[in-house]
């Protein structure tokens, strides 16, 4: 049962499919970024509602949203239409995906602390769900664009410096137009009367960005895989051997632990990131938003060298050497704060800690692109092992760890903050020294702890050019030869 290709994909892409297909992650990371890094501080700093349930409605979301990734991944991969396995699905989901954003941040008025912790559950968790139809065979379809080793990486540099842009736009706009600091609310996020004029405007960009980046890529169906004749549609049995088929790849499953890792690290430091820049440094909305240079350059650096870094010390080497970085380099301001040489006052603390996250912002960057990148190497093995390809299963499957694994993360920041007594509705200032101080600790030493983790998984991943070479080889055997060609399959 081999999978049916019309036409083989193009190895080198036009210029317009890779920016129609990374528009796409921009409007992703609009929506995810939008509630990861401001329905914390809304919820609890504006509404007042206790971090806790707000941390535990984060986390409900990413745990149910987890549970049906693989599920839409399996379906996707086995989806036959007019519009081909993914944009079927791509042009559905825009239109939920906004109103459930539009939701999150304009709740209705009389709601006490239980209605708005039961409302931000039941909002995110559908927006969740909404997103998982487009995200999903979106990155799929990113898998499948090129079988190039290199030009993998090059689709994936775009999906990840787009990613960087909506989300980076999002919290510069925010915080220069809708969250500008007044004399009432110096530090604009906790000036209440924003939020409905930010969700409208974050829904509407959200709604355009993603329809059109399915339009634009439509022009590739024709030359993308698909399901073969005899190849099963989608059920419960089928999705569990696809499941199975996905996790007996031995480097499949260290990207996935290594992710797992990762992902915790991530989910800790984005959630305590504004409490720390607010709280702990003292900078205002004006400041924060001059972070958005430092991730430009971090991003735009990664976009530029992750492909060619793949060419010359591989995909393996380049995850261990983004990881380490990810992890070491973060804390340094913190450790330094903590131990008296950075504080507040000290000149040119703002451009200081925009340096060290350009560095964070560039090493995560490549992790993005070389991860997602070798996915697609993945995809290849499997298919020369089991005669069709999985992309929607390998991506969405990966997700669904990342996400529980995130779900965790976010409830430790409710945790956190519980456990060092951080107050809900706080001032900038009035804050006993001593939780600022744990504070730090928790975003520096404790975010370290899965991230060294991560690097020793990543260490065992073992596709190389060479033998992703070879399985490419075999693979044009077979279609050429119209069966099977014998090739070593990956490890279990």
């Amino acid at each position: 049962m081999v999978a049916k290709s019309p036409a083989a994909p193009a190895e080198r892409l036009p210029l317009r499919t890779k920016l129609a297909f990374g528009i796409g992650s921009a409007a992703e990371s609009l929506a995810l970024y939008s509630v990861s890094s401001f329905a914390l501080l809304f919820y609890n700093q504006v509404l007042g509602v206790p971090a806790g349930w707000v941390t535990l409605a984060l986390s409900a979301s990413l745990f149910f949203d987890a549970l049906s990734d693989p599920v839409v991944g399996s379906l996707s991969d086995r989806t036959r239409s007019k519009w081909g396995r993914r944009h079927v699905y791509m042009y559905f989901a825009p239109l939920p995906v906004a109103l459930c954003l539009f939701a999150i941040f304009a709740p209705p008025k009389g709601l006490g602390e239980t209605g708005l912790a039961i409302w931000l559950a039941g909002a995110v968790i559908l927006l969740r769900q909404a997103m998982t139809f487009f995200h999903t065979p979106h990155l799929a379809l990113g898998g499948e664009l090129s079988p190039h080793y290199t030009e993998r990486s090059k689709v994936m540099a775009y999906n990840s410096f787009f990613y960087w842009a909506g989300g980076a736009l999002t919290t510069f706009l925010a915080l220069r137009i809708f969250f500008k600091a007044t004399p009432e609310f110096p530090r604009g996020v906790l000036n209440p009367d924003p939020y409905p004029s930010f969700a409208f405007a974050i829904s509407a960009a959200a709604l355009v960005i993603l329809f059109a980046s399915a339009w634009f890529t439509k022009d590739r169906i024709p030359l993308l895989p698909k399901p073969a004749a005899d190849h099963p549609g989608f059920s419960p049995r089928e999705f569990i051997r696809d499941v199975w088929k996905a996790l007996r790849n031995i480097n499949y499953v260290w990207l996935l632990i290594g992710y797992f890792f990762l992902m915790m690290m991530i989910g800790l430091r984005e959630g305590m990131r504004l409490f720390v820049y607010t709280f702990y440094w003292g900078l205002n909305s004006n400041e924060i938003s001059l972070f958005i240079l430092g991730s430009f350059v971090g991003y735009a650096t990664a976009f530029l060298i992750a492909p060619r870094l793949h060419g010359k010390i591989d995909k393996k080497r380049t995850i261990i050497w983004a990881v380490a970085a990810y992890t070491i380099v973060p804390p340094i301001p913190l450790f330094l704060g903590i131990a008296g040489i950075l504080t507040p006052e000290t000149p040119g603390l703002l451009w200081i800690l925009i340096a060290f996250a350009a560095v964070q912002y560039g090493a995560i960057s490549v992790l993005q692109i070389s991860t997602t990148s070798a996915l697609a190497d993945i995809a290849d093995e499997n298919e020369l092992r089991f005669g069709h390809r999985q992309e929607g299963v390998l991506y969405s499957t990966r997700a669904l760890a990342a996400k529980i694994d995130q779900a965790v993360g976010t409830a430790l920041v409710g945790v956190v903050l519980s456990v060092i007594a951080f107050p809900e509705k706080a001032k900038p200032g009035s804050i006993p020294p001593e939780t600022l101080t744990n504070l730090a600790w928790a975003d520096s030493a404790v975010a370290m702890i899965p991230g060294f983790f991560a690097i020793i998984f990543y260490a065992k991943y073992n596709i190389s050019r060479q033998s992703y070479e070879a399985t490419r080889a075999a693979l044009a055997a077979r279609r050429e030869g119209g069966g099977h060609v014998a090739a070593t399959a990956p490890a279990e």
